[in-house]
């Protein structure tokens, strides 16, 4: 028998929930940054099919509404500068009034330049931390407002990668990977810090993952090079990379989307503050 002291039931015991009920998000309202494609696609489609109301949010407006009308009517459009917090603001705000609740807030939309250490720039390195960790901490507080605001709590979901344990592309990505660290870190702090408002923060770790924006780099690449020979060596790198994992392929963004939706469910409803990692075995070697 617990002590009152500690029957303060913050997170909701959900044991005679039934699985339909846990893993639906039905009612429930959900906002993804960088949702026009790629991962970010992937992750609005998947919490659709669970029933959300989601809000396809992206730099290009013309690319989220053609998400968001190919995901039906419960999914709107929303334009969103993630390096601009009244942007931010703006998104969390209107997606509570179209919708009249914010229950799970995704911060997908991210950068990976590759440059070398001595290459990076004070302006490079604020660029990408712009994007990739003062997005997501001012995404998180925004979310945060409503779901507190609401007293039924929510849950904020945080895009890092496997190179928030380890560098990636064998270097060359200093501001990145810092970026990533950094994002693994204020996850924790979300969910010591907003625990008590019943809302949980995960973060999602995907290895290399093929998307749109990864295939355009290995584009733009070969088209760099300036022999066919070197741009079939891009993509025996991407092989070389695949075959050395557990898994035997790279990612996949419904891969990394499925991990989302686990986190946003009740399904993880007594999960906060950890880092899920969606590597096909990468970071286990």
């Amino acid at each position: 028998m617990f002590s009152r002291a500690h029957d303060r039931h913050f997170l909701p015991d959900l044991t005679s929930v039934p699985l339909e009920g846990l893993v639906g998000l039905a009612g429930r309202t959900a906002v993804v940054t960088g949702g026009a494609a790629g991962i970010g696609y992937a992750i609005c489609r998947r919490l659709r099919e669970a029933g959300a109301n989601v809000v396809v949010a992206d730099k290009d407006v013309a690319e989220a509404e053609r998400a968001a009308d190919q995901l039906g009517s419960a999914a709107v459009a929303a334009h969103v500068d993630v390096r601009d917090g009244v942007s931010i603001r703006a998104l969390a705000t209107g997606a509570h009034h179209r919708f009249g609740r914010l229950d799970v807030w995704v911060n997908n939309a991210g950068a990976y330049p590759r440059q070398a250490l001595l290459d990076i720039t004070d302006a490079d390195w604020d660029a990408v931390h712009d994007i990739n960790l003062r997005s997501v901490f001012i995404g998180s507080r925004e979310a945060a407002r409503h779901m507190i605001a609401s007293g039924r709590g929510g849950a904020i979901i945080n895009l890092t990668s496997t190179a928030a344990y380890n560098t990636a592309s064998g270097g060359n990505s200093a501001h990145y990977v810092s970026s990533k660290h950094a994002v693994a870190g204020l996850t924790k702090s979300l969910a010591v810090e907003l625990g008590a408002h019943g809302i949980r923060a995960l973060a999602v770790a995907p290895t290399l993952t093929w998307t749109p924006g990864v295939e355009a780099d290995q584009a733009d690449q070969a088209d760099q090079a300036d022999q066919a020979d070197q741009a079939d060596g891009l993509a025996a790198g991407l092989d070389r990379y695949a075959d050395r994992l557990p898994a035997g392929r790279i990612a996949h963004p419904d891969d990394v989307a499925r991990a989302v939706l686990f986190a946003a469910s009740g399904l993880a409803g007594f999960v906060s503050g950890s880092t899920i990692a969606v590597d096909g075995g990468d970071l286990a070697l």
